[in-house]
C-alpha cells in the first residue's frame, strides 16, 4: 500500500522468489520503493533475512529485469498520484491559554488549514515548534530573540503591521495616572506593572533604559541578577514570568505566569494593573490605553517630563520591531503558513472581542495586517543591533572581544584568510596581536558578523558601503591610490572612474550593447553592477536585466541566473562550488576577474575600474594577463564613440568613491587608531618589510586593493550617504526602484521603519 511522509512517498512490495527447482524456496523478499519529494528521484531498497541492499538512486544501479523496470514506472505514477491526492498539511498553531484555544478552534472551524496545539507558555511553544510538534506562534521581540538562539533556531516570517502611525514597529512607553506628579527619574520606590519578564515593551526596553540612564543601579550579573536589582529599585511589581513569591510577583492577581492565567499579563493586563491602582506605572506599547481612558493617563518622557497619551511619537522609551510569527527554517512550511493566513476569510484574526475580557489572543488586537519578512531574516536582523544590544546588556552576553586591545578583521574566502593570518602573526607585540582574524564566505556575511560584534571591520567597495550603511555600519577609513595625497586631509580621499571595456575588434558599442554577454565585478558592487545597471535601467525601465544581456558572469547572482552562466569558478573540479560565488575563489570575481572574463571571451563587455586594464596588460599582472595588449581594448559609454582605454576622463559611466573600511560606530575610533599604527609598520612604505598590507602574494586585491598607497581617516561623524555623495546616493535610489537589486541583507536591515537612522 502507498504511504506518505512530508519528504518522500514509498511503496512496500513483497514477493517470494521461487527457484527454478520447485522444492527450493528462496527467503521472502521485501522491496521498498521511494519517490523523494525533494529531488524527484526514484529509489529502492530490498530487505531479506540474508542481505539488505543500499538505497539506490535510479540511474546508478537500477534493477535490470523488465518486470522490475515496469514496476518502477508504476511506482512513479502511483506515488505522484498519491502525492497530488494527499490532503494539504495543516498549520498547527501553538496557543498558551484556554481563551486562545477557543479562538484558535474557531479559526480552525472557519479555515480547515489550521489546527491547534496548547502549551503552558511561550517557551514551551518555542520548544514544540523546534520539535515539529507545532508550527507557528506570534511572539514579541524578546521572544523572537529567544527563539532565534542556537538551541531553537526559529526565525520570523511575518510581522504585525499596526497601521500608518507605526507600521511594523511600535513605541514602548511608560504610562502613569494624571496627577501623580513624578517623572521617569523618580520611579525608585514606586510600584510597577510589566507585560512580562523578558518581553520588549514591558521589560527589556524599560529596564534597559533605566539602567543605561543610571536610574537603576546595577553593576552586572557578577554582582547580582538584574531581577534582584529591579526588585530593590521598585517597591513592588507584577512581572509575569518572574519567580513566584518574589517581589516581582507581589502585585500580580493570579499565578504570575506569562499566560492569560495571570490577569495582569501582557499589554492589557499591565494596563489593568495600573488602572486597578495595584501599580503606579505600566510599561506597555503606545496603542494600549483605550481611547475612552486616554484623558486620565499620561506618558513619562526621557527628559523627566510628561506628555499626553497620544504624544508617543515624541515621548517614548524606544521604537521596537513588531510582534512576529515565528517558525522553523523551512521555506515550504513558511510558504504554507503565509498562504494559509492570507487565505483566511469570514474570521477576524485581529479581534479578541468574542473572548472578552481576554485581549490580544494569537495576534495583537491593534494589528491591521501581516507583512512578509524578507527572506533569510534571522532574529538578529529582525530586531536590529540596538535592540539586541539591550538584551545582551540585561543578560550580560556582550562579547568580551569589545574590551580587547585588538581589532578583528573579517576575511572573505581562503586566500584572504591566509593573508589575514599572516598579518595577524606579524601584528603581535608583547605577546598580543593587534589584528585578529575572522572569516566569512561573503562580504555580507562579514557585515552580519560585524553587526553581531563577532568581527570589527572589513574593507569594501562603494556599493557595499551603501548596504553596510543601511545596516548601521559606518565608513572609518578610505583607500588612497595616490601617494602624494597620503599626508593630506581626509577630504582628498580617492575616487575612481567606473568604465565599460570591450575588445576593439568586437565592434561592440554602447548603442548595440543589448543582447551581448557581460562581465561584472559582482552583484551589488559599484563599478561592476550598480553604476552600469543604473544606466541600463534608465534606458529600459526594465528591472529584469536578463532581458538586456543574453548571459554573463556577475558573482553573487543566483546559481540558476543567466549572470552565472559564464562564470569560471575555481577551475579545480567539476561541479565547482566556487562558481559564481562572490569571493576570490571565483576567478572572474572582482575588477581583475571581470576583465579576465572579457579577455578569455566569456563576455563581450567588462564593467570595471579605469586602472584595471593597464594593471593587467602590457607585461603587468598575473599569468593569465601575459600577452594581453592594452591597445586591443577600448572604452564605451552612452552617447559617444569608443575611445582608447586611457580616455576614461572623457568616457566613463561615473566617478565613484574609493573603497572604504566599514565598522560599528562603537569601535570606530579603535579601528582607526589600530589601522593607522598598522600601516605605519606594514603600509606601502612601512617600517617593517616582513608584511605588506597592500600587496597580495596568492591572489589579487586581498583584504585591500593592491593599488592602495595608504588608508586615510574618514572624518568623524561622516555618514555613509555623505561619504558616497549625492550623485551616488541618487543612482542607488534610482536602482532600488528595482526591488531585486537590494540584497536579502539590505532588505532585512531596512524592513522596519524603526531601523532607519
Amino acid at each position: 500500500m502507498w504511504k506518505l511522509r512530508s519528504d518522500l512517498c514509498f511503496l512496500v512490495y513483497q514477493h517470494t522468489k521461487v527457484h527454478r527447482r520447485p522444492h527450493i524456496r528462496k527467503p521472502e523478499q521485501t522491496v521498498v520503493f521511494y519517490l523523494l519529494a525533494s529531488s524527484g528521484r526514484l529509489c529502492y531498497k530490498s530487505h531479506n533475512p540474508v542481505t539488505e541492499s543500499l538505497l539506490c538512486p535510479i540511474g546508478q544501479e537500477t534493477p535490470q529485469s523488465t518486470s522490475m523496470k515496469t514496476l518502477l514506472l508504476v511506482v512513479l505514477l502511483g506515488c505522484l498520484a498519491a502525492v497530488f491526492a494527499a490532503p494539504a498539511a495543516k498549520v498547527r498553531w501553538c496557543v498558551k491559554s484556554d481563551q486562545e484555544l477557543r479562538k484558535c478552534t474557531d479559526l480552525a472551524a472557519a479555515a480547515p488549514e489550521f489546527s491547534c496545539v496548547k502549551k503552558e507558555s511561550t517557551l514551551e511553544c518555542i520548544i514544540a515548534i523546534k520539535a515539529s510538534e507545532a508550527d507557528a506562534i506570534t511572539v514579541d521581540g524578546g521572544d523572537v530573540y529567544t527563539a532565534g538562539l542556537n538551541n531553537y533556531d526559529l526565525h520570523p516570517i511575518l510581522a504585525e503591521d499596526y497601521g500608518e502611525t507605526s507600521d511594523t514597529c511600535y513605541y514602548a512607553v511608560a504610562v502613569v495616572k494624571k496627577g501623580t506628579n513624578f517623572g521617569i527619574r523618580d520611579l525608585g520606590g514606586k510600584k510597577s506593572c510589566h507585560t512580562g519578564l523578558g518581553k520588549s515593551a514591558g521589560w527589556n526596553i524599560p529596564i534597559g533604559t533605566l539602567i543605561s540612564m543610571n536610574v537603576i543601579q546595577w553593576n552586572g550579573i557578577e554582582d547580582k541578577p538584574v531581577e534582584e536589582a529591579v526588585s530593590t529599585f521598585f517597591q513592588a511589581s507584577c512581572a509575569p514570568g518572574a519567580t513566584r513569591g518574589s517581589k516581582l510577583c507581589e502585585l500580580c492577581k493570579g499565578d504570575c505566569s506569562r499566560s492569560q492565567r495571570e490577569p495582569y499579563y501582557d499589554y492589557s493586563g499591565a494596563f489593568q494593573c495600573l488602572a486597578d491602582d495595584a501599580g503606579e506605572v505600566a510599561f506597555v506599547k503606545h496603542l494600549t490605553v483605550p481611547d475612552s481612558e486616554k484623558s486620565k493617563y499620561e506618558l513619562l518622557c526621557l527628559d523627566n517630563s510628561r506628555a499626553p497619551i497620544d504624544s508617543y511619537k515624541t515621548c517614548h522609551l524606544a521604537r521596537v520591531p513588531a510582534h512576529a510569527v515565528i517558525t522553523r527554517k523551512d521555506p515550504a512550511l513558511a510558504e504554507l503558513i503565509r498562504n494559509s493566513l492570507s487565505g483566511v476569510q469570514n474570521f477576524n484574526l485581529f479581534s479578541s472581542e468574542a473572548y472578552a475580557p481576554a485581549k490580544d489572543l494569537m495576534f495583537k488586537d491593534s494589528a491591521q495586517r501581516l507583512v512578509p519578512v524578507p527572506p533569510n531574516t534571522d532574529s538578529f536582523l529582525y530586531l536590529g543591533a540596538d535592540y539586541v544590544s539591550i538584551i545582551h546588556s540585561l543578560r550580560k552576553e556582550q562579547s568580551t572581544g569589545s574590551e580587547s586591545s585588538s581589532i578583528r578583521w573579517c576575511a572573505v574566502g581562503h586566500a584572504e584568510t591566509a593573508k589575514c593570518d599572516t598579518w595577524s602573526i606579524n601584528s603581535v607585540t608583547d605577546d598580543t596581536a593587534s589584528v585578529e582574524c575572522q572569516n566569512a564566505p561573503t562580504v555580507e556575511d562579514c557585515f552580519k558578523k560585524i553587526m553581531r560584534k563577532e568581527a570589527d571591520a572589513v574593507a569594501v567597495d562603494g556599493g557595499q558601503v551603501y548596504t553596510a550603511g543601511k545596516c548601521g555600519l559606518v565608513p572609518a577609513m578610505v583607500e588612497q591610490y595616490q601617494q602624494e595625497l597620503c599626508g593630506s586631509s581626509p577630504d582628498t580621499a580617492s575616487s575612481y572612474y567606473a568604465v565599460a571595456v570591450v575588445k576593439k575588434s568586437s565592434g561592440v558599442t554602447w548603442a548595440n550593447l543589448a543582447g551581448k554577454k557581460s562581465c561584472h565585478t559582482g552583484v551589488g558592487r559599484t563599478a561592476g553592477w550598480n553604476i552600469p545597471m543604473g544606466h541600463i535601467y534608465a534606458q529600459t525601465k526594465d528591472c529584469n536585466f536578463a532581458n538586456f544581456f543574453s548571459s554573463g558572469c556577475a558573482p553573487g547572482a543566483e546559481a540558476n541566473s543567466p549572470f552565472c552562466r559564464e562564470c569560471k569558478g575555481s577551475g579545480k573540479a567539476v561541479g565547482d562550488e566556487a562558481k559564481c560565488k562572490a569571493s576570490a575563489e571565483e576567478q572572474y570575481y572582482g575588477y581583475a576577474g571581470a576583465f579576465r572574463c572579457l579577455v578569455e571571451g566569456a563576455g563581450d563587455v567588462a564593467f570595471i575600474k579605469h586602472s584595471i586594464v593597464s594593471e593587467n596588460s602590457d607585461g603587468n599582472g598575473p599569468d593569465w594577463a601575459r600577452g594581453v595588449n592594452s591597445d586591443d581594448y577600448q572604452l564605451i559609454c552612452p552617447g559617444k564613440d569608443p575611445v582608447p582605454v586611457g580616455g576614461f576622463a572623457s568616457c566613463h559611466l561615473a566617478v565613484v568613491p574609493a573603497h572604504a573600511v566599514v565598522t560599528r560606530p562603537d569601535v570606530r575610533d579603535k579601528v582607526v587608531r589600530i589601522l593607522q599604527d598598522q600601516q605605519t609598520k606594514f603600509g606601502a612604505s612601512g617600517s617593517d618589510p616582513t608584511f605588506r598590507m597592500f600587496q597580495s602574494a596568492n591572489g589579487k586585491n586581498l583584504l585591500f586593493k593592491d593599488s592602495t598607497k595608504c588608508l586615510q581617516e574618514v572624518s568623524q561623524g561622516k555618514s555613509y550617504e555623505q561619504f558616497l555623495g549625492p550623485e551616488y546616493i541618487n543612482a542607488m535610489s534610482s536602482l532600488r526602484q528595482c526591488s531585486d537589486t537590494a540584497s536579502d541583507l539590505e532588505k532585512s536591515c531596512t524592513f522596519h521603519t524603526c531601523q532607519q537612522p
